[in-house]
């Protein structure tokens, strides 16, 4: 799409203009897959199909919960091009193929499901083969069925745990607000008080985790929940993008205590590594926001070694919040 083809500007769009801050849109379609077989989409091995892209955070959550709880026999996966353009994400061929529907740009997934769907094309995607549609494509949702909705399908840690829900919600509301859309808040403002105010924020809950992560191995005790997920999807690209990219540049997650051991600690969790890739990663930020980065010049990767000893493991704590 041309320039002058484009559409005139959203509600969100013009908003960001006068207030130069970044407001992301809601999920549009948020229904739910559900293990005791009652609604719409009962929890099926072979039926449901994962849309992501490696490079997005919001995605590589999903990922990681697919893998975590066993269920990649189950939920199929297409991965999108890491370059976007005006058109969205691509299938451009080669590793980035839908094999599924045979798409040439997940627009079709929306398009199909909401004819005249005109909002943000994002991922992960949540598709239902059965059914021809959407199911969800709001990546928090996604998650938490894959830790909890798809009942004996499933294997792997409770991700959910009973006693700990409401700590859990209650953290994840603070972790999204402040550091993992809080990046975008900060990279994406077009003003400077704006850009000061929402980076501080980042900051200061980075500070807050670290002093939190200075008595316990993971978020909330000596197991990891889907809060500490949440949170590595964002880590895992701060030094590698948001420090040059977004202008996060106060500190480095590598200059923190125990946040820094803390993502080697998840990075090193069985096939974990494998779920990140950096290229696709560098690629993304660096390449498809043409307003911060005209030139797409791909920032060298930090020197830093994910694969060094974490000691961690030594650390043991109660899980009270």
């Amino acid at each position: 799409m041309h320039r002058e083809d484009r559409p005139p500007p959203s509600f969100r769009q013009r908003r960001e203009q006068i207030d130069g801050g970044f407001h992301r849109q809601e999920s549009r379609f948020r229904s739910w897959v559900r293990a005791d077989g009652s609604g719409e989409f009962p929890a099926e091995a072979g039926r449901y199909h994962l849309y992501v892209s490696w490079a997005c955070p919001w995605a590589h959550r999903t990922v990681i919960g697919r893998r975590l709880k066993r269920l990649e026999g189950a939920i199929g996966l297409s991965v999108a091009d890491p370059i976007r353009d005006d058109r969205g994400w691509a299938f451009t061929g080669g590793e980035y193929a839908d094999e599924v529907n045979g798409w040439s740009f997940l627009r079709e997934a929306y398009e199909t499901t909401e004819p005249g769907y005109d909002g943000r094309i994002s991922v992960p995607v949540l598709w239902d083969t059965r059914t021809g549609r959407i199911v969800n494509n709001e990546s928090g949702d996604i998650l938490r069925m894959l830790s909890s909705a798809f009942g004996d399908l499933a294997g792997g840690p409770d991700l959910y745990p009973a006693r700990l829900a409401g700590q859990i919600d209650s953290l994840n509301r603070r972790i999204y607000g402040l550091l993992n859309n809080g990046v975008y808040k900060a990279g994406f403002s077009t003003r400077q008080a704006v850009y000061e105010r929402e980076a501080r924020g980042v900051f200061a809950m980075l500070d807050e985790l670290d002093e939190r992560l200075a008595r316990r191995r993971f978020l909330f005790g000596d197991r990891y929940v889907e809060t500490d997920w949440r949170v590595f999807t964002t880590l895992i690209r701060f030094d590698v993008a948001y420090t040059t990219h977004f202008k996060l540049s106060l500190r480095r997650i590598v200059d923190y205590p125990n946040l820094w051991p803390y993502l080697r600690d998840l990075y090193q969790q069985p096939g974990i590594a494998e779920t990140v890739r950096f290229d696709d990663i560098r690629r993304h930020y660096f390449c498809t926001h043409p307003d911060i980065n005209p030139n797409r010049i791909v920032a060298l990767r930090p020197a830093e070694d994910l694969d060094a000893p974490h000691g961690r493991a030594a650390l043991r704590t109660a899980s009270a919040a």
